[in-house]
């Protein structure tokens, strides 16, 4: 019974931490900590080197996840921590794999996946990415991706130029 809490634990947190990464997203990386996301937003040049400011973000969410280990596997009673440090890590590296290396193409290692899911990841980052402000942005997950993605281009792109432009 205790494994199955275990990973209850670990699902639930990983589950959490894509809501956990929208509102950062939307309040911290679009509001106060917009000067390290902004250059998200830019082209990205090779001679701008390979890391941007918003790299530093890792941070922001590995600290939470190191302190979940160091308390679980240290601290008496708080051993269930650790299985949120596990599931911390454990929606990191995903986000790494869809964002950093199937989104950005930083590194070479997936081509193309090509199902109604992954199109429509890929659309609803494009939408967002369509604003290069602090302010006008949509679409602030990467996993729960809106339905109006899963369509046509045409049946939402003009709502995303009309907020690009604005």
């Amino acid at each position: 019974m205790t494994v199955l809490l275990y990973i209850g634990i670990t699902l639930a947190t990983i589950a959490g931490m894509e809501f956990v990464a929208w509102a950062a997203h939307k309040y911290l990386m679009h509001g106060l900590l917009w000067t390290w996301h902004e250059d998200h937003h830019r082209p990205h040049h090779e001679e701008d080197g390979f890391f941007e400011k918003n790299d530093l973000f890792f941070l922001v969410f590995a600290i939470p996840s190191a302190a979940s280990y160091i308390l679980g596997l240290n601290v008496e009673g708080l051993f269930w921590l650790l299985f949120v440090g596990i599931g911390i890590s454990i929606y990191g590296l995903i986000y790494f794999l869809i964002h950093d290396v199937y989104i950005h193409r930083r590194f070479s290692w997936f081509r193309q996946l090509d199902n109604k899911y992954s199109r429509a990841i890929l659309r609803a980052h494009g939408h967002h990415h369509a604003v290069t402000e602090k302010d006008g942005c949509e679409s602030f997950g990467l996993l729960v991706v809106d339905d109006k993605y899963f369509g046509k281009r045409s049946e939402w792109d003009k709502k995303g130029e009309t907020k690009a432009k604005a």
